[in-house]
């Protein structure tokens, strides 16, 4: 038997702060959270504009040693996960056993760890490193923290696809939910990218806005990047109901495809795959979808490219969707960007509003869709999809459903 999985639960951390209530009251007004770098000297870069989680202390909330082992990623990732599960009405002891799984999703892992060490061996040229680097680093420490915190004994793992990591991890969850590996899953992603080292490694790439992230616009000059950590709590549709839970939406499908293209330049056809795939997995028909949250950083290449691919899949129906995209307001947290992108969708689908394209100033002859320009929008629609296209051409579409 096939079961159909539900979103229950939500927690963000993100450049609103943190909770999702912060997050969606940002996104649904059309705010924007890119504020002037405090990470570093902007100086120093091409671009002073971010999208930081501000004024976040989780001395109080997480225990020193815990914090000892952990990177900044890891413990927004374990902060979102505890407020999940608290939001989806359960507690540690309901998600605790083999039941539960746990996937997440990071493009960096420890990078702020790493950066201190690497100044240590390189800068300081020391010949000891702090004797708890590895664990520090690896990209799974926010899925160990969560699972050592909460109890969780079932499957657990952490994907690294860049910019679908996140995406790619739910899909995952997704699965094995369906299939009956696991009853529930605390699913999604983090990352902590304000280092020095990986600030200067994007400057130098040249793909930064020196400004802001306007999506879709025809003066649109780069993504902004961002930070922070979605997780969301899924558990099987006919237990949510037995419970009385109350359900966000449907996780209906995902679908996955790689571009086979080129490392940084976008393809339609792998992302055409992957929203068809999407569609497939979950039995929707191109004329249910009403949304797209859209993976539209703002680039020159990606979000001509992305329409191309939606007409694609959808022909005559692109006309009618709507398609916005939130990094104009969250910035583009990489490896997290699907999961902050896939909680704004099943809100969206649960408040009947759809999020803007914030920044907007001009419409591109390239870009020519519904892009929901700057003012949220009251719909009800039947279905969604989030999109996450990453640099190496590895695609991750999720279709969610309102319930």
């Amino acid at each position: 038997m096939a079961h159909r999985v539900a979103v229950t639960g939500v927690g963000v951390i993100s450049a609103f702060g943190r909770g999702a209530e912060a997050f969606w009251q940002g996104l649904s007004t059309g705010t924007s959270g890119i504020r002037p770098l405090q990470a570093m000297d902007p100086a120093e870069l091409r671009f002073g504009q971010g999208a930081e989680v501000p004024d976040l202390d989780p001395s109080g909330e997480i225990a020193r040693e815990v914090l000892h082992i952990s990177d900044r990623f890891a413990w927004m990732a374990l902060l979102a996960a505890r407020d999940a599960v608290a939001d989806a009405g359960l507690s540690a002891a309901d998600v605790a056993g083999t039941g539960t799984a746990v996937a997440t999703g990071s493009c960096l892992g420890g990078q702020g760890v790493q950066d201190v060490e690497y100044e240590r061996l390189f800068g300081e040229r020391r010949s000891r490193l702090h004797p708890l680097t590895i664990p520090r680093v690896m990209a799974n420490s926010g899925a160990s923290l969560i699972s050592m915190d909460l109890g969780i004994e079932g499957p657990g793992f952490t994907l690294s696809t860049a910019c679908s990591s996140a995406n790619h991890a739910l899909g995952q969850a997704l699965w094995l939910l369906r299939s009956g590996a696991a009853e529930r899953a605390i699913a999604g992603g983090s990352e902590a990218p304000f280092t020095r080292a990986n600030l200067l490694a994007w400057s130098a790439l040249r793909v930064v806005s020196p400004d802001t992230c306007r999506p879709f616009s025809a003066d649109r000059d780069g993504m902004i990047l961002g930070e922070g950590a979605g997780m969301l709590m899924l558990e099987t549709l006919e237990a949510a109901r037995a419970r009385g839970a109350r359900i966000y939406a449907e996780l209906a499908g995902c679908g996955m495809s790689c571009d086979a293209h080129h490392v940084t330049q976008p393809s339609e056809r792998g992302p055409a795959a992957a929203l068809s795939a999407a569609l497939a997995d979950a039995g929707l028909a191109p004329e249910q979808i009403g949304y797209v949250n859209a993976h539209g950083t703002g680039t020159d290449a990606n979000d001509p490219t992305e329409c191309a691919a939606l007409r694609r899949v959808f022909g005559a129906h692109a006309e009618r969707l709507a398609v916005s995209s939130t990094k104009s307001m969250h910035g583009h947290a990489l490896g997290a960007a699907g999961a902050l992108e896939g909680v704004a969708t099943a809100l969206a689908l649960y408040h009947g509003l759809l999020p803007p394209t914030a920044n907007f100033t001009r419409p591109d002859p390239a870009c020519d869709l519904d892009v929901v320009p700057n003012d949220p929008r009251t719909a009800e629609v039947e279905a969604a999809l989030s999109s996450s296209f990453a640099f190496g051409g590895l695609n991750a579409v999720l279709a969610l459903r309102r319930v």
